[in-house]
């Protein structure tokens, strides 16, 4: 699911990814040297749980408590945010954030397994929630346009964000950055007491090359 501008936030030390990284994916090499600091003194890290972990369970819980951008009752815990953390790392899933001058976590961006079919290894499902101290900074964009990024560097070809319906925010970033709708799902979740209708957004990459 994707929350609005949308994430949520707090970490204790700043990592730099100015430096070279690699991502192995499908038995090939992708550089990501471009996860840098662009603007300011903000930088857009790779996560670990260790540093992470904290932060980014209290933005889940924060979405879940408050909003529709997750479709879940109780909270996380560390335990889950732990297995989360080591089931991207053995898909090879990217999670990457943002972190102020502070070393503050203001948001971050993971894609992973659309289905659990082969045919769909090409294909993705994307989120990116912001800490709601920091929204309306543009953090969402700027992790989404690094998640297209590491898309295409990890040669797939479609991403998908399930959004709720009531969530214009989260629609109108995706639609700047390409994504069209593809679908819906009426009054598929029900919480707050109401009904919730579930968008699909999609953006086609021009990854792999096939030929």
């Amino acid at each position: 699911m994707i929350s609005q501008d949308n994430c949520q936030e707090g970490s204790t030390e700043t990592i730099s990814i100015t430096s070279r990284c690699e991502i192995h994916h499908k038995n090939k090499l992708y550089d990501t040297a471009y996860l840098m600091n662009r603007e300011n003194t903000d930088q857009v890290i790779h996560c670990q749980f260790p540093l992470h972990g904290q932060a980014i369970l209290a933005i889940f819980n924060e979405a879940i408590a408050t909003s529709t951008a997750l479709y879940e009752y109780q909270p996380r815990t560390l335990a889950t945010i732990e297995t989360w953390f080591r089931t991207k790392a053995e898909h090879n899933y990217p999670v990457i954030g943002m972190e102020d001058s502070n070393g503050i976590l203001m948001g971050f961006a993971t894609y992973g397994t659309f289905r659990p079919y082969a045919a769909y290894q090409y294909s993705v499902e994307h989120s990116v929630y912001v800490d709601a101290k920091f929204r309306n900074r543009g953090i969402g964009k700027q992790l989404l346009q690094e998640l297209i990024l590491l898309a295409q560097q990890q040669n797939y070809h479609a991403m998908i964000g399930g959004i709720d319906g009531s969530n214009q925010i989260s629609i109108k970033l995706h639609q700047s950055l390409g994504f069209t709708h593809c679908g819906s799902i009426k009054e598929v979740g029900f919480k707050f007491d109401r009904w919730l209708n579930l968008e699909f957004y999609q953006l086609i990459l021009s990854t792999p090359d096939l030929s």
